[in-house]
């Protein structure tokens, strides 16, 4: 692949309920796309599509991209959703990279946003069959015979769950299960926990994780002023995170609310350009996208596994191993997610059993991966964790003056989702 990676930006990681509250998925969009571009220095007529990601739908506003677009770009510039659960702006990215490939876009603009403040609720089957029915009452009569068949229980809105359609099993239950079946400890899943938000409150102070975020000015008066993440903790100790009762498994379980990423609103985006554009704008990519692999497995298997599944595929296809990776960003949507895949990437039995190698794929040192925390401590908006995290491991291959880069995401369905990226 020959698609470049010009810049990215992000709004603000808030907790859901909090901060970014009174903002939709598009107005957090908006932001993200309006300010990528300015960090890009490029005009919305360069834009040639773009491919935005979410995964709690607005029932009002379907497509959202094309509501940013609208807001942000020239009418002119088509615009499409995506959605592949947590790994929706991965796909965005993916996508606008695959329009690069196919000479059909020199420029598209890719990522996703998120507001799990505002998820849609929606009322029983059976108040919604009455309701249709009453809408087509030819009169104020008929109308109220209709209505006059609910009960109490119909009025009862059905509650949103993050939970696998095939299985009944939520995400948290998953992870909870795989801390089990492959003997993640608690103490393990805290201290990764712990090193998530360390490295995040380290990020902020030095700068580099202010330095991928736009200021966000609060409606209605925007006079206050919204810089950085509100979920970095940074006076958690491993003491507080032991402390915290498990959710999912009171009594025997060992996932937490300290160790599991939080519900969160947010957006991101990034530019991408194909090799002709970047000649023609003079501009200095900060890399280059050399592969991808998207994989998928039985959900009632291990859920969250997919990025071990991935990972390999997308270094053979970039046609590198592990040993080359010199950074890497995994998607923290739960530490024990994090260890299992960190435990089957290291595993020969893994490699032999599941993947058909001959030895383990491997994984860079600790030390190299999530170097600025991960969404544990930065939240996950779920149609937003993707570019943001494809920006931060562009930013820190460079920092760190490195060559490849490797990301990682889990999502629902049983999927992983890989990238390879190059700085050249």
């Amino acid at each position: 692949m020959n698609t470049a990676i010009i810049a990215g930006i992000r709004t603000p990681f808030a907790k859901a309920g909090s901060e970014l509250k009174d903002l939709s998925a598009i107005d957090l969009g908006k932001l993200a796309v309006r300010e990528t571009l300015a960090r890009a220095d490029i005009d919305g007529e360069d834009v040639d599509q773009l491919v935005f990601g979410t995964v709690v739908h607005d029932p009002q506003a379907p497509n959202i991209a094309r509501e940013v677009g609208l807001a942000v770009l020239p009418k002119h510039v088509p615009a499409t959703t995506v959605s592949r659960a947590c790994a929706s702006a991965n796909q965005a990215i993916a996508d606008g990279a695959n329009l690069i490939e196919l000479d059909q876009a020199h420029v598209v603009v890719a990522g996703g946003a998120e507001s799990l403040s505002h998820i849609p609720i929606t009322v029983s089957a059976r108040m919604a069959r009455v309701l249709m029915e009453a809408s087509k009452a030819r009169s104020l009569k008929d109308r109220i015979s209709v209505l006059s068949g609910l009960r109490p229980k119909d009025l009862i809105p059905t509650q949103p769950q993050i939970a696998e359609p095939t299985t009944g099993e939520t995400m948290g239950e998953a992870a909870e299960r795989m801390a089990k079946e492959n003997g993640i400890s608690r103490e393990a899943q805290d201290r990764w926990a712990l090193r998530s938000h360390t490295h995040a409150a380290a990020g902020i102070e030095n700068g580099h994780l202010l330095s991928e975020i736009a200021p966000l000015y609060l409606p209605p008066d925007f006079e206050t002023v919204v810089d950085r993440d509100n979920g970095v903790r940074f006076d958690t100790s491993l003491e507080a995170l032991a402390s915290l009762r498990p959710v999912f498994d009171r009594k025997h379980g060992s996932v937490t609310a300290g160790n599991a990423s939080p519900l969160t609103d947010g957006g991101a985006a990034v530019v991408l350009m194909s090799h002709d554009a970047v000649t023609a704008h003079g501009v200095q990519p900060l890399a280059w996208i050399r592969s991808y692999a998207i994989t998928g497995l039985d959900p009632a298997a291990q859920l969250l596994q997919g990025p071990a599944y991935a990972a390999p595929i997308a270094l053979d296809r970039a046609g590198i191993s592990m040993r080359d990776i010199d950074v890497m960003e995994m998607h923290e949507a739960f530490a024990a997610q994090v260890l299992s895949n960190l435990e089957a990437l290291d595993s020969a039995t893994f490699a032999r059993e599941e993947l058909g190698r001959d030895r383990a794929v491997g994984h860079p040192d600790p030390e190299r991966i999530n170097v600025m925390g991960g969404s544990i401590a930065l939240g996950h908006p779920f149609g937003a964790t993707g570019a943001r995290i494809t920006m931060t491991l562009a930013n820190e291959l460079r920092r760190q003056d490195g060559q490849f880069g490797l990301l990682t995401v889990c999502a629902a369905g049983g999927m992983g989702f890989a990238m390879v990226i190059e700085r050249t």
